[in-house]
């Protein structure tokens, strides 16, 4: 996690379960299997599911169509109420809360964003991302004064007074994680925000949103089907399959040790050295040449044109400038062309 002494959010034997009498079923089977959920007439969008995510981290859930990862994202805003299990937020837990202390715990603490962008056609750029804030009834002045800053923060500034039918489809999405950024939420949702954008926009929305990262520092919980955009973007991933999460680490973990081969088959045509470390390929400490010294969570791809011309091992030091080990270029070189090369 981003702070590993701090959950932001966590989750304890989540179930989503679809059918009639699904509750009761549930209260007096709280584990049931495949076959039993079936001869009840019964479907699991959500198994069973874990969680805990720390202050400040990107967390991707990812999977194929079906999965469960979306409804996972709403069960965990309770937008989707679950069947079973339980959900806590700062250590809150939220299936105890009404109605209205979701409502104003959604209002002050929680932004979402989703794939269509849903902005109201009638309003202009500043009055889409001030209207969360209307709701809250906080004075016009002040609202249109955060409006404003959200707009300059992504990049919008200028276009205030356009209306979603004059812009792109980044430019919309833009307004869409501004609306969602102006009420300044501590918990961060979006629901396959980019996946309707060309590729091209779409690179530049991830982009952006490490940049916007960098700044605010939120929690995010960020669904995806598309393992590169999960592992340009993630802390770490957990991939669902058929309501269950399979398996759950960083991208790294994820490409160097699927626990199966569905997880296998995301990772498979992913570029290693975009996302192996130093720290996993890299040798015993030995005699080095201190003119390249590379850090134990470099990324192979961008240490690997220095340490190739080294000619030699380099130091591999940790986030105390403490020598760990050494990195060959023959074992970057193994990395780049996609051999297992890990110490």
């Amino acid at each position: 996690m981003a702070n590993s002494e701090k959950v932001k959010l966590a989750c304890r034997g989540v179930w989503k379960v679809f059918g009639r009498g699904a509750e009761e079923f549930m209260a007096n089977e709280p584990t049931p299997s495949s076959d039993a959920l079936r001869a009840a007439g019964l479907m699991a969008g959500v198994r069973d599911v874990s969680l805990d995510i720390g202050e400040g981290e990107i967390f991707i859930v990812m999977g194929l169509s079906g999965s469960g990862k979306s409804t996972l994202l709403r069960c965990l805003s309770r937008l989707v109420e679950p069947t079973a299990g339980q959900v806590f937020f700062e250590g809150r837990d939220l299936m105890r809360a009404s109605a209205a202390e979701l409502i104003e715990i959604r209002r002050h603490k929680m932004g979402m964003v989703f794939q269509h962008f849903a902005l109201l056609p009638h309003l202009s750029v500043l009055d889409n991302v001030a209207f969360p804030l209307a709701i809250q009834n906080v004075a016009r002045p002040e609202r249109e004064a955060r409006a404003q800053e959200m707009i300059e923060l992504v990049g919008l500034g200028g276009r205030e007074t356009a209306f979603p039918r004059q812009l792109s489809g980044g430019q919309q999405q833009r307004v869409g994680i501004a609306r969602s950024l102006a009420v300044k939420p501590e918990l961060w949702f979006l629901d396959e925000p980019f996946s309707a954008l060309d590729p091209l926009i779409r690179g530049e929305m991830q982009d952006e949103l490490l940049r916007l990262q960098s700044v605010l520092k939120k929690t995010m919980i960020f669904v995806t089907h598309d393992f590169d955009e999960a592992i340009k973007l993630a802390d770490r991933i957990a991939i669902m399959k058929d309501g269950s999460v399979i398996q759950l680490g960083t991208p790294e973990q994820l490409v160097l040790d699927p626990a199966d081969h569905y997880v296998a088959a995301f990772t498979r045509n992913v570029q290693r050295a975009k996302v192996v470390t130093a720290r996993s390929v890299m040798g015993p400490i030995r005699n080095t040449s201190a003119h390249h010294i590379v850090r134990a969570t470099d990324k192979i791809a961008d240490i690997a044109p220095a340490v190739i011309e080294a000619g030699s091992p380099v130091p591999v030091i940790d986030e105390r400038e403490r020598v760990v080990g050494s990195l060959a270029p023959q074992a970057v070189i193994d990395t780049l062309i996609g051999k297992d090369v890990r110490a």
